[in-house]
């Protein structure tokens, strides 16, 4: 899927309009079964199945908070069929409405922008739950999985549920990961999915329980790992371009230590500092081809570089400082194209300059809780955002080796640094 971006210059993008802000629409019942027919041949490709466990609990017309793992674009799909014909509104990223406002609002998708404050969403899922009669589809983690196990949870999830008193319903997913990985260039893999659709909490749970029993209850439940999963299900994958691009996750050599080095092609991951060769195994492991295989587990390398990037935060050591292509969203008429800088992350957070000395933008560690980032992005590139409640940033590395992934996982311990002090 591709985004509609025009250049202009950087003051012709900030001096347009706002969004103004529309209440959601109501769903109508063919689109709802275009959607489900849309969806029909990529799920019969893929053998799906949906296991029901407790939904007799829910009433057929009965409002619902669906929370569903987000793993691949197929999780729209699985949504579609197996929630159909129930009503429902898909909290979704803003930037999915550019070009195509009206089709999204018919589909019933509520836009929110990833990872900044939003207080009209709440709002909007109150309108759509009691005034529509709809159900909400919401992927709490906001972001695609990099290395196949769980993003963090924001922590207003809780009070999110007792505001909207609503039952809350998990769907989770198996397969869809490993099928179609974010790292991996929308090149789809020949793996079954399926999902388990659970009625997780009622009404009555969310009024008794405390806050924070409601956040720990999520926390267990978008608790997983993919690859685990892979391998404890004997699922192979036996296509020959699975490690292509893997040097988007495991950007740092366990051997050598050296980063933005590692090269994922067919199946093979290979070092061009030490030379050192990772074969990606048709069971989802990791195979050293001499020597020893430091991380056999993807989660477990990828856990070994945020400890490393914590360590280089508390010695005062971490800094990312490299030239990117800026693209910026102030409303959903077009992503604009405004020119080059340079972006810069620190223990300080992030500073954006650029446009020739016209664009300067900084953001704390607090703004949020993990960052909005990407390999691929609408097929433009990899992609980090950072931004507020009136404009968003989209920043394109242009050189540095693969940065996206240390990015993140740098904002997201930052935030529990400034958090904890």
């Amino acid at each position: 899927m591709k985004i509609k971006i025009k250049d202009m210059s950087l003051e012709a993008a900030l001096s347009q309009p706002a969004e103004l802000h529309l209440r959601p629409l109501r769903t109508g019942r063919l689109i709802r079964l275009l959607m489900k027919k849309l969806s029909a041949a990529d799920l019969k490709a893929t053998n799906f199945i949906c296991r029901r466990i407790g939904m007799e609990k829910l009433g057929q017309k009965e409002p619902a908070l669906f929370l569903m793992n987000h793993s691949s674009f197929i999780d729209l799909k699985i949504a579609a069929t197996i929630l159909y014909p129930r009503p429902f509104h898909i909290v979704c990223t803003s930037d999915g409405f550019v070009g195509k406002r009206w089709l999204m609002r018919m589909a019933g998708c509520i836009p929110t922008r990833k990872f900044v404050t939003d207080m009209a969403l709440v709002r909007d899922m109150m309108f759509a739950l009691k005034k529509l009669g709809s159900s909400i589809l919401m992927y709490p983690e906001a972001s695609y999985s990099f290395d196949g196990t769980a993003t963090p949870l924001p922590e207003s999830m809780g009070k999110c549920l007792k505001l909207l008193g609503v039952p809350v319903v998990m769907i989770r997913t198996y397969g869809a990961f490993a099928r179609d990985p974010l790292y991996n260039n929308l090149k789809l893999r020949k793996v079954n999915v399926s999902a388990d659709m659970e009625y997780l909490l009622s009404p009555e749970d969310i009024r008794t329980k405390k806050v924070e029993e409601l956040n720990e209850i999520l926390k267990n439940r978008f608790t997983f790992d993919n690859f685990r999963w892979q391998q404890e299900n004997k699922i192979r994958i036996a296509e020959a371009f699975r490690a292509d691009c893997l040097n988007r996750v495991l950007y740092k050599c366990p051997h050598c230590m050296a980063e933005g080095k590692m090269l994922g092609k067919g199946i093979l991951l290979t070092c061009g500092s030490c030379g050192k060769k990772y074969e990606l195994t048709e069971y989802g492991t990791m195979r050293a081809m001499e020597g020893e295989t430091e991380f056999v587990h993807i989660p477990d390398w990828y856990g070994w570089e945020r400890r490393c990037v914590r360590e280089e935060l508390e010695k005062g050591e971490y800094c990312l400082d490299i030239p990117v292509d800026i693209c910026l969203m102030v409303n959903t008429k077009s992503i604009c194209r405004v020119g080059t800088g340079r972006l810069r992350h620190t223990a300080k957070g992030f500073h954006l300059t650029g446009c020739e000395g016209r664009l300067d933008y900084t953001q704390k560690p607090s703004a949020s809780y993990s960052l909005y980032s990407d390999y691929y992005w609408y097929e433009v590139g990899d992609m980090i955002c950072i931004g507020n409640a009136e404009v968003l940033y989209y920043c394109f590395p242009r050189e540095g080796g693969d940065v996206v992934a240390k990015t993140r996982l740098a904002a997201e311990e930052l935030y529990k640094m400034t958090r904890h002090k």
